[in-house]
């Protein structure tokens, strides 16, 4: 696959900027989950569960995770829904937005104001995302990504490939099997992983350099901090 995956948190983790907001998307994601899923208790809501284990690896602290889990207890019955939008940035560069809202029309006219603003153009629904494939993503530390990917396939694990990065190790599955290529890690002893996510990679990068870079990064900036925008995909190399 070839992307540089500890390379990609990281600067992201720059560009999301305070803390205090990666905070804030997980626990209205941990909030939709408990009360989508039918109940607030992690071990009988396998999203839910699923959402605490990335907000972990994500170092939300453990109170804003309990925060979001009672408040998902109480009577409120506000809804959250999920969104995608795309569109494209400076010299056709591509960008997917998810959101998860309460109020729809606010976030599509957000999302839409920040690409009109800041460089980009807004574009319908399925223009950027054929070229992205829907992957699930498992890091963790390691040093023989080889062997990795034999135990996955012995497992009869759908994947697609597993790859050294570094002191890592970079799996990628079809989307409906990363839950399952996660038990069968933990069952050959690991258990410690970095991330475990549903991603769009796209099927190629571009470069972008001077003035387009400068516009791209603001762009992504400012969709990134509506506080309806859950993840923003992108396939510029940075």
């Amino acid at each position: 696959m070839g992307r540089k995956w500890e390379n990609i948190k990281m600067k992201k983790a720059q560009t999301d900027g305070a803390a205090a907001k990666v905070n804030s998307k997980y626990g209205i994601e941990i909030y939709a989950a408990a009360k989508q899923g039918g109940s607030p208790d992690p071990e009988a809501n396998s999203t839910l569960k699923f959402v605490i284990e990335r907000a972990k690896q994500a170092q939300v602290p453990k109170h804003v995770i309990e925060r979001a889990i009672e408040k998902a207890k109480g009577s409120g019955d506000e809804t959250f829904i999920e969104g995608r939008y795309e569109g494209f940035g400076p010299n056709g560069s591509l960008i997917i937005v998810d959101t998860l809202t309460s109020n729809v029309n606010r976030t599509a006219t957000n999302v839409r104001t920040a690409f009109n603003k800041n460089g980009g153009t807004y574009g319908a629904a399925g223009s950027v995302s054929y070229l992205f494939d829907e992957t699930g993503v498992i890091v963790f530390e390691g040093e023989d990504a080889d062997a990795t990917l034999e135990t996955l396939l012995d497992a009869e694990v759908d994947v697609r490939d597993a790859e050294q990065q570094d002191d890592h190790i970079v799996v990628y599955t079809e989307p409906t099997a990363l839950h399952q290529a996660i038990a069968a890690l933990r069952d050959n002893g690991v258990t410690d992983f970095s991330t475990t996510e549903i991603s769009m990679l796209p099927q190629s990068e571009m470069s972008l350099a001077g003035e387009d870079l400068e516009t791209f990064e603001k762009l992504i900036d400012a969709l990134e901090s509506d506080d309806d925008v859950q993840k923003v995909y992108h396939n510029v190399e940075l």
